[in-house]
């Protein structure tokens, strides 16, 4: 569009040839119209755009093997360069119609730009004869510095936008561990069990004794957890246990693996609880 307007305004006097270069190019144009408006009207957007694209490749296709800009320097080739030019600028108009609904403000200034008023119908015919107006460009090139800056300006957005982190002591009154190996990790078989029953031991002031069913076979479970949890409350839940540690003996009975929780001791201890679909037995990966 714009190579061809600048042909259009300072050789024509800004007004279009009243026949086109090649009539069977603008045909094809104006035949796939059809089927962008059925595109369109499934949905499949992605193919309409390609095929408009595919349209506008051979539109600039046609224009660079015309080479108006050589052209017109040859003697007596006014007329052949008008109509070629005036073709480029009815193809442009044609793929502008097809491209409306996706972006209607650019479509609104190439109206400006050729004295016309759009409907999806405008495909179908041609400009002839017409005035059009000094080409003005229509968006600007993306250098890599604007995308680089657009970029580092949504980085500083979603930080800002970040929630911020929860600040608390108990790093500080327990620090992390000393860092173990992957394999040594691997050894700890975390298992998902459902507490069959609980109930108080007679003699304990800590703890309570936890029947773990895990899906084909149960384990009996000494938990210091007397002080925060009524044992009622724990029947039914699910838990996480680790299940391959060694058994321990201990006053109140053996003890056959350990139950994972949080918290400092006291009323402030919270057993983990698997979401919802977990399953007695499934590992913990």
């Amino acid at each position: 569009a714009s190579r061809c307007a600048g042909f259009i305004q300072k050789k024509f006097d800004g007004r279009l040839s009243s026949n086109v270069a090649d009539s069977a190019l603008l045909e094809d144009f104006q035949l796939a119209g059809d089927n962008i408006a059925e595109l369109y009207e499934k949905r499949e957007f992605s193919r309409a755009m390609r095929d408009i694209m595919a349209l506008a490749d051979r539109a600039n296709q046609y224009i660079a093997d015309k080479e108006p800009w050589q052209l017109i320097k040859q003697e007596g080739s006014e007329q052949e360069v008008h109509e070629i030019c005036s073709l480029g600028i009815n193809l442009f108009r044609v793929l502008m119609v097809y491209l409306a609904p996706v972006v209607p403000k650019l479509t609104e200034e190439v109206q400006s730009f050729l004295n016309d008023n759009f409907t999806w119908d405008s495909h179908k015919t041609a400009l002839t004869d017409h005035p059009i107006d000094k080409f003005k460009a229509l968006m600007q090139r993306v250098e890599m510095d604007d995308v680089n800056a657009m970029i580092d300006a949504s980085k500083e957005e979603q930080a800002s936008q970040a929630p911020a982190l929860e600040t608390n002591d108990e790093l500080k009154k327990e620090p992390i561990a000393d860092e173990i190996s992957f394999d040594d990790f691997a050894k700890v078989d975390l298992r998902v069990a459902r507490i069959a029953n609980a109930e108080h031991v007679e003699g304990a002031d800590k703890l309570l004794k936890l029947t773990l069913d895990l899906g084909g076979e149960t384990r009996q479970v000494f938990a210091g957890i007397k002080s925060a949890y009524d044992p009622e409350a724990l029947k039914g839940q699910l838990t996480v246990m680790v299940a391959n540690l060694a058994p321990r003996k201990m006053r109140f009975g053996l003890s056959e693996g350990m139950v994972l929780a949080a918290g400092p001791g006291k009323d402030e201890i919270y057993i983990l609880n698997p979401h919802d679909g977990a399953k007695p037995g499934m590992r913990i990966m």
